[in-house]
């Protein structure tokens, strides 16, 4: 989770919603991390996940992980977590939850859904206070 909130703060300082996210394999080595980048790439699917998924898949050569684990600083939004289930990532963690936009415990439960085909193992609210901290003063700061 701490390369994932290193890249959630880099991301609010390029005046991105700050979300990071890592995806590391079964030894827990690195595969690929990513901050959020909509807005720099006017690219509403540039979410954190999104792009981290991608990398580890390409830099993999293969389109599924199975073995590894999406680590990310906010509840994936639906889009997301279709993502890692697509993907076949064998856990999603994350920090803070999201009442509102999440895609995991609040709002479309996509793993929960019958249409879902995978579904990963998933462990909420690691870090959550510290990761919605980021976002609450992001938002904050904004407004």
């Amino acid at each position: 989770m701490e390369l994932a909130l290193e890249d959630a703060r880099a991301a609010a300082e390029r005046g991105e919603v700050p979300v990071g996210a890592v995806v590391t394999d079964a030894a827990g080595v690195v595969l690929a991390r990513a901050g959020n980048l909509v807005e720099a790439g006017q690219d509403p699917a540039a979410h954190a996940e999104m792009l981290a998924l991608r990398a580890a898949a390409r830099g993999r050569g293969r389109k599924y992980l199975a073995d590894c684990v999406l680590t990310v600083t906010l509840e994936p939004c639906p889009m997301c977590a279709q993502a890692a289930s697509l993907y076949r990532v064998k856990r999603v963690v994350f920090g803070a939850y999201d009442p509102k936009g999440g895609g995991v415990e609040h709002g479309a439960r996509v793993f929960a859904a019958a249409s879902c085909h995978h579904a990963p193992e998933v462990v909420g609210g690691v870090r959550e206070a510290e990761c919605a901290a980021l976002l609450r003063a992001f938002f904050a700061a904004r407004r």
